[in-house]
């Protein structure tokens, strides 16, 4: 079954349209069919002035229409519109909702950071296989970083930081979710060994490929800091030429890199894997899991 999500971060718009296949005797796994990310960056607005400006209003709204429009021509089974930190904080939130609303025909559902959390682990159940081991998902947006820890496919602990790279950038990160970010990660990590980390994001997929390994999307502590010396020692023009950063990556990609550092020194873990998976990935399991015993998805599996 087809089904198609978009998450409206502070950073970026993202379209996901993925295939899902379930069957009575195999795990359900999905596969990519499109991907769109515009870079909107809502979160510069809200996290300056605490509301997002008519300019960036109207670049939503054009985003959203482009997104009906591949969604009315791929006629997925179900879709879901689900926006986060920059939305959450926005004092015009409401009268944004009602105009897309009325603009669009979408609907847009503001999620706190738990369940942003929470949705994001829902990834693992279409597109990662980890059995028993303890996993640490990190996911670092804009606006917020989202920390959820599983241990033998239980969830354990799970909390939302406003840590997020465009507000480390607009120095509007308080110092003490910084240390309370730390001291969370360091109780519930504690009495656990070999935790796998899981990032998610696209600034810790561009530094799996600039710095880590590219053939099993990890990079290491290590990398990872030398590539945060390294890019630091260029301007963000410099960024853009000579790595080929895309100008809304290549200012936030530094920022990214030191809260993975951050929260991956205080779980004492050396890797990070980055297998390219975030909220949007997460909507697509929720709707499986809601379409699972529908007479289409029954068809599906007989066909």
């Amino acid at each position: 079954m087809l089904f198609a999500s978009i998450d409206i971060g502070s950073n970026a718009a993202r379209l996901l349209l993925a295939n899902v296949f379930d069957s009575a005797h195999e795990p359900c796994a999905a596969s990519h069919v499109t991907f769109v990310r515009v870079p909107l960056r809502l979160g510069e607005d809200v996290f300056r002035d605490g509301m997002i400006s008519e300019q960036k209003i109207a670049n939503l709204i054009k985003t959203l229409r482009a997104y009906k429009l591949l969604i009315d021509v791929y006629m997925p089974a179900d879709f879901d519109i689900c926006a986060t930190a920059a939305m959450r904080e926005a004092a015009n939130r409401e009268e944004i909702i009602q105009r897309v609303k009325k603009e669009t025909g979408l609907t847009i559902r503001v999620i706190d950071g738990q369940e942003e959390a929470a949705i994001i682990r829902e990834s693992n159940e279409l597109f990662l296989k980890y059995g028993d081991k303890t996993l640490m998902y990190v996911d670092v947006g804009g606006g917020s970083t989202e920390i959820s820890i599983l241990h033998d496919n239980n969830f354990v602990a799970s909390r939302s930081f406003d840590v997020g790279t465009l507000r480390m950038l607009q120095k509007k990160i308080k110092e003490e979710h910084c240390n309370e970010m730390l001291r969370w990660v360091k109780e519930w990590t504690a009495p656990f060994d070999n935790i796998l980390c899981v990032g998610s994001g696209g600034n810790i997929n561009k530094l799996v490929k600039l710095y880590g390994d590219k053939m099993t999307s990890c990079v290491t502590l290590k990398e990872l800091n030398d590539g945060c010396q390294k890019l630091k020692k260029l301007s963000v023009a410099e960024r853009m030429e000579k790595l080929k950063l895309r100008p809304d990556r290549a200012d936030v990609i530094v920022p990214a890199a030191k809260i993975f550092s951050f929260v991956m020194s205080a779980a004492n873990i050396n890797t990070v894997l980055a297998p390219k998976l975030g909220l949007v990935d997460g909507l697509i399991s929720e709707l499986a899991q809601k379409h699972r015993n529908s007479p289409l998805a029954a068809a599906a599996q007989k066909s």
